[in-house]
C-alpha cells in the first residue's frame, strides 16, 4: 500500500511479492491473463518513471510483475508495444477523469464551474498517480515516434474537449469571442507544457495549485476577460 500511494495505482508492482500461482489455479485461464496483463502494464509505468524508457528491458518488467517471460510475450510483441498500451490506457482514465468531474457537477452548473471541475479532476489524477505523471511527460518523447505521436493525440483531445466546451457555453454567453481552432491546439499546448515544468522540476503534488492559472488562461483566450489581480 505504501508502494502505491508514493507512485499511485498505475505504477503499482508486484516485485518482491508472490508471484501468481504455478500449474493448475483455482482461478480460470482468462482471470490469470487478465492478472498477467494488468501487471505488466503497471509495471512497465513503474521501470520507466524510475530509470527511464531507453535502459528499461523485458527482464526488468517481468521481474517487477512477477510474471515469465513466456507471459509477456503471449501478451506484448515487445517493449515498446507494452509501454504504449500502459500509457494509452493511462491517458484514457485522465481524460476520463476531467470529465467525470464534470459530470458530478449539479444540474444547470455555471461554465465556469464546468472548466474548473475538469481542470481539478485532470490536475488531481496526475497528482495522484506521480509514477505515470512522469512517464507521460517526461518520458514519453525518448520512447521514439509512435510514443510522440501519442502524446500528440493527448493534446488533440484536450483541445477537442475545450472546443465543444467552449462552443457550448458561447450559447449562453453571445459576447464570448469566436476563435479559430489553432487556439483551442494553443491552449492544450500550453496546458501540457505548464503540467510537464511541473513535473519536471519534482513538485507533483503542486500540480492542483495549477487550476487558477489555467483557469484565468482558459477565460482570458475564450471568454475575453481580463486577468485576475495578483494577490
Amino acid at each position: 500500500m505504501a508502494e502505491a500511494r508514493q507512485a499511485g495505482t498505475l505504477a503499482r508492482t508486484h516485485e518482491g511479492k508472490p508471484g501468481l500461482p504455478r500449474g493448475r489455479s483455482r482461478l480460470p485461464p482468462s482471470a490469470v491473463s487478465a492478472s498477467q496483463r494488468e501487471r505488466l502494464l503497471r509495471s512497465v509505468i513503474a521501470a520507466v518513471s524510475e530509470c527511464g524508457y531507453a535502459t528499461v528491458t523485458v527482464a526488468d518488467i517481468v521481474r517487477r510483475a512477477r510474471v515469465s517471460r513466456k507471459a509477456f510475450y503471449a501478451h506484448f510483441a515487445n517493449k515498446e508495444e507494452c509501454f504504449l498500451i500502459a500509457t494509452g490506457e493511462g491517458r484514457e482514465l485522465m481524460i476520463e477523469r476531467a470529465v467525470s468531474a464534470t459530470r458530478a457537477l449539479p444540474a444547470g452548473a455555471g461554465d465556469e464551474d464546468l472548466l474548473r471541475a475538469a481542470f481539478r479532476g485532470y490536475l488531481g489524477f496526475l497528482a495522484g498517480e506521480p509514477a505515470f505523471a512522469r512517464v507521460f511527460y517526461i518520458h514519453m518523447p525518448a520512447a521514439g515516434a509512435r510514443a510522440v505521436s501519442r502524446l500528440g493525440a493527448g493534446t488533440r483531445n484536450f483541445a477537442e474537449l475545450n472546443r465543444r466546451w467552449h462552443e457550448h457555453a458561447r450559447e449562453r454567453h453571445p459576447d464570448w469571442p469566436a476563435v479559430p481552432p489553432e487556439a483551442y491546439l494553443a491552449l492544450g499546448g500550453a496546458t501540457t507544457e505548464l503540467v510537464r515544468s511541473t513535473v519536471s522540476a519534482g513538485r507533483i503534488d503542486e500540480l492542483p495549485e495549477l487550476e487558477g492559472t489555467l483557469v484565468a488562461l482558459y477565460l482570458a483566450v475564450l471568454a475575453g476577460r481580463p486577468w485576475p489581480p495578483a494577490t
